[in-house]
């Protein structure tokens, strides 16, 4: 048998009157407001409205238009008020809403059915609405802020493009003549070219609407992202590990097992015999030019003090620093563009990275987070993450975040970290933890459980620091074993 009807209105059909007479006084149907009934006794009237309002609005208010803001965010504002236009200006109070009527033109071709005789303003109205003079602020307003309005604006190019924009407009400015809205329209036209850079940016007052308008846009959800594991760095405390491997041979000792580990972790696995004999004759194996040719990238980098002191100043700096680095290390691989910014969009599994149009601009923003940090291992971990994150090119990521964040740390004195094969996957989980539930917690005791392990690698003879590995399973499979701590 179905479930009893939630909601049920009052009716002009005698029967039905009768029949929500009979049932209010048998106590199985109550009012809770005008024309409204319900047949749930439990939840409290509130609860109740908010999750059929639209089934209200839709029965109650044929021809009713959900606008302005509501028509963008389909929800009450935080002080519960609910926008319309109707055919009268009205207040009307329901349990935990205000519905707030304003007189306009009643619903226009494009303006969709939403919930029985509800429409809704389609979204070209709807900004067009939204730039209307409102005497009130905040979420008594009928309409959303500037910025709220320029970053949907941008959001329109950022997921489709320029030209997506310039259709909008154009379907607006018909629409602005048959409401009679010209005015809001001019407004909306400004917006518009100063997001394209056809209009002075000046106007702006959405960070991320003007750095589209100055040439540089940005992934506003990864600078959240970024902001949040910034946050949890500047108030945590983290250990000093000082560098184990002062001298010379014992730094590209150390270099060796990085570069090895960083590219087995990526996919590129030689035996440890083969990676020694590439590194140790400077050429490549002939079968296997190009994997040979990335540990000779990956060690040239990490085994050069000179290379690893080398600190980005400015954002720029951050982006000639990446794109040197990535052109050393890829050098053979002329396919994925070394040194370029990649011109393709790329994905691990169902995580998209940082769209190729917003990576410089997303790095540049990044960066003033980047610059407020002073603890080398911080340093480390934010930039390691914002590489992995925004994965600038076609290939070789997360090797080029590994290279930064090692850099931060001999540039402050530090042991540098390397993830072993048996961390792989502690390694890879705790980031994708991070960006996918925004926990920085699990990333950052991961990464300086690796750091404390690596700062116990040392010596001066390479078959020494290789026993260490060997006796705390690094070259174990990640499904073999676990990594042990262990120190002489």
């Amino acid at each position: 048998m179905a479930a009893p009807q939630e909601i049920v209105f009052a009716s002009s059909d005698p029967k039905v009157s009768r029949a929500v007479s009979r049932q209010l006084d048998q106590g199985t149907l109550r009012k809770l407001a005008p024309k409204i009934y319900s047949t749930n006794l439990a939840d409290a009237p509130e609860a109740i409205v908010q999750r059929n309002l639209f089934l209200i609005l839709g029965h109650l208010y044929p021809k009713a238009l959900l606008s302005h803001r509501s028509a963008m965010e389909f929800q009450p504002t935080a002080t519960g008020q609910l926008f319309l236009t109707y055919t009268y200006t009205r207040k009307i109070l329901l349990p935990g809403i205000t519905l707030r009527f304003l007189e306009g033109p009643p619903p226009a071709e494009g303006d969709r059915i939403f919930s029985g005789q509800l429409h809704v303003s389609q979204r070209e109205r709807a900004f067009l609405e939204n730039l209307q003079t409102s005497r009130k602020h905040g979420p008594d307003s009928k309409t959303l802020s500037f910025p709220e309005l320029e970053e949907r604006l941008e959001q329109i190019i950022r997921v489709n493009g320029e030209e997506a924009l310039n259709a909008m407009r154009d379907r607006a400015q018909v629409l602005s003549v048959k409401l009679g809205m010209k005015k809001e329209f001019s407004m909306l036209n400004k917006l518009c070219s100063a997001l394209l850079s056809t209009h002075p940016a000046k106007m702006l007052t959405s960070p991320v609407a003007a750095a589209r308008a100055m040439g540089s846009p940005y992934d506003p959800a990864r600078i959240e992202l970024f902001a949040s594991l910034f946050q949890t760095l500047q108030k945590s405390e983290f250990k000093y590990h000082p560098e184990p491997n002062t001298s010379t041979r014992a730094f590209r000792n150390f270099a060796f097992f990085e570069s090895y580990f960083s590219n087995y972790i990526e996919g590129t696995v030689f035996e440890l015999p083969e990676a020694r004999e590439i590194v140790a004759s400077q050429r490549p194996l002939t079968a296997r030019n190009e994997d040979s040719h990335d540990i000779l990238g990956t060690y040239q980098l990490v085994s050069s003090p000179e290379e690893m002191q080398l600190l980005p100043e400015t954002a720029n700096d951050l982006l000639d620093i990446l794109k040197r680095r990535h052109k050393i290390l890829l050098s053979a691989r002329k396919e994925q563009l070394p040194g370029q910014f990649k011109t393709q969009n790329n994905f691990a599994g169902q995580t998209a990275f940082v769209d190729r149009y917003l990576v410089r601009g997303t790095l540049i923003k990044a960066f003033d987070y980047y610059r407020v940090l002073v603890h080398p291992f911080a340093r480390a971990a934010y930039l390691m993450f914002v590489i992995s994150e925004v994965h600038p090119f076609q290939d070789g990521n997360g090797r080029i975040a590994r290279v930064m964040m090692n850099a931060e740390l001999v540039h402050g004195n530090q042991a540098k970290i390397i993830i072993p094969t048996v961390y792989r996957d502690d390694y890879l989980g705790t980031l994708r933890q991070l960006t996918r539930r925004k926990d920085p917690i699990s990333y950052l005791r991961m990464l300086a459980r690796a750091h404390a392990f690596s700062a116990t690698i040392a010596g001066e003879d390479e078959q020494v620091m290789e026993r260490q590995l060997e006796r705390s399973n690094a070259f174990m499979e990640h499904t073999e074993g676990i990594l042990q701590d262990i120190s002489d």
